[in-house]
């Protein structure tokens, strides 16, 4: 299988065989984006990018040739950069490769999203005669597939013979809350059943708590068709928290519905109370959560808490949706004091959402 790569924070891996990875030179984590931040400025040559090289990331960024050529090649599998000789150039024809459009949101922000990653994925589909691009969360049948969780879950509370009182997630597109919460839903709106349902999502990307429900792309270039949904603006990047698989602008067009008619709660929650809540958790447990879940964990939390105070016995349940053995330095950033509560700013906030593309309005 080769030339696949995974990203997991700033560490770039590729793939040998199943269950094998190796760890590239380190001095590719800086040819990489010091590539994009050239082709920015205008489409280039091989041997031009690497005599500019050393100018954005320094004596230590120079690679030979073919090491240039191999990283450029799999940028443009990724969707990032384009290629096409030109043979106006004095000379042999040469290869000239300039960004995308997926490239070029990838270049303006360094910490990337998922709407960066939808762009990119697109984009490659689009350029496939054989290829097509089925998004894997955020729209319906995403959410409608992942309802198995929740379908488990109402055979389990039988079984204990305790129906949850609050049915809680964490949310970033919404199939991870849409898999468990939907069937009790089903329970409430069908059967009259009292159960409130509360979506934890991060503060540093609002989108149910401070989005706007509109018409919106579901990734940054505005590949995709337009759904209705809370949003931040399809060209938002949210800040570079450690819960990335939340850092999205939009949500699910479904749960967003279910949220706009008050059927589901939504509750923002800091990345350092975030972070407290999984300690306390795994200290109880034994399991170590992600940062994901972590939001929905301390929810909990706080739902517990409140019902203390009031006096009252809630039957929680919420879904612990994975593990954080590969989050470690965040856990590390955590005790060393050195996570911070990442908050949108109101100005960019409205900045983005002037920014929205026009489309019928919903009321």
């Amino acid at each position: 299988m080769r030339g696949r790569r995974a990203y997991h924070g700033a560490r770039c891996r590729s793939y040998v065989r199943p269950g094998q990875w190796t760890v590239q030179a380190r001095v590719e984590r800086f040819v990489e984006p010091s590539l994009l931040l050239l082709l920015r400025e205008r489409p280039m040559h091989g041997y031009e990018l690497i005599e500019r090289l050393p100018e954005v990331a320094g004596d230590h960024a120079r690679v030979d040739v073919g090491n240039l050529y191999r990283i450029l090649r799999a940028l443009e599998e990724e969707g990032i950069v384009a290629s096409e000789w030109d043979a106006d150039l004095p000379g042999p024809a040469r290869r000239t490769y300039e960004l995308t459009e997926a490239g070029r949101s990838q270049a303006e922000h360094d910490s990337g999203s998922l709407g960066i990653a939808i762009s990119e994925a697109v984009e490659v589909a689009a350029g496939a005669d054989d290829t097509n691009y089925s998004l894997g969360s955020v729209l319906n049948h995403v959410c409608l597939h992942q309802t198995v969780i929740g379908q488990e879950s109402i055979a389990q509370m039988e079984l204990a013979g305790e129906p949850p009182d609050v049915v809680v997630g964490c949310v970033g597109g919404g199939s991870n809350f849409a898999g468990l919460s939907y069937p009790f839903l089903r329970q409430r709106i069908r059967d009259g059943a009292e159960i409130r349902f509360l979506a934890a999502e991060p503060t540093a990307c609002p989108t149910l708590t401070r989005g706007r429900y509109a018409y919106d792309f579901g990734d940054t270039v505005g590949m995709t068709p337009l759904m209705p949904m809370y949003t931040l603006g399809h060209d938002f990047v949210p800040p570079q928290v450690h819960a990335g698989g939340l850092r999205y602008h939009g949500d699910a067009p479904g749960l967003c519905a279910l949220v706009k008619e008050g059927l589901v709660e939504a509750k923002a929650i800091a990345q350092t109370a975030a972070f407290e809540a999984a300690v306390r958790f795994a200290r109880c447990e034994g399991i170590i959560p992600a940062p994901e879940p972590a939001h929905a964990i301390r929810a909990v939390f706080d739902e517990a808490e409140a019902a203390k105070e009031a006096g009252e016995q809630r039957v929680i349940l919420f879904n612990l949706s994975g593990h954080g053995h590969f989050d470690m330095s965040a856990y590390e950033a955590y005790f060393a004091g050195e996570l911070e509560d990442l908050a949108m700013p109101e100005d960019e906030l409205s900045s983005a959402l002037e920014r929205l593309p026009e489309a019928p309005a919903l009321s």
